[in-house]
């Protein structure tokens, strides 16, 4: 099935889930510069996928379907941060941290169907 849109693209919808997550998971927090952070890395996600999948070649592509597997893993830290810093309980650290693991693999695939 050839994607039309980036809309269909399963990391994209993925990415955007996950933004809603960590917006809400920090809604609360003081740590103004941590939260600031942590939403920008992970709005970037599924930005630079929508991004790169309007450039003009496969290749151009690609390039942003690494900084967006970049971007996850920065908000992949920061949640492991978040953890250590008793921002969030383990559990809700673990989800969390699962998710960007899953958008990673599947973001890992679609480089990979590129090369």
């Amino acid at each position: 099935m050839k994607i039309i849109k980036f809309e269909d693209i399963i990391a994209w919808q993925k990415a955007q889930d996950f933004a809603i997550e960590i917006y809400s998971s920090f809604r609360e927090s003081k740590d103004w510069d941590y939260r600031n952070q942590i939403c920008r890395a992970t709005v970037s996600i599924s930005k630079n996928i929508a991004e790169g999948f309007d450039r003009s070649s496969n290749a151009d592509f690609k390039r942003f379907l690494y900084y967006s597997l970049a971007s996850c893993s920065e908000v992949k830290s920061m949640l492991i941060l978040a953890n250590r810093l008793k921002y969030l309980n383990v559990k809700s650290s673990n989800t969390l941290i699962l998710q960007s693991e899953e958008i990673s693999k599947i973001i890992n695939g679609l480089i990979k169907s590129l090369k």
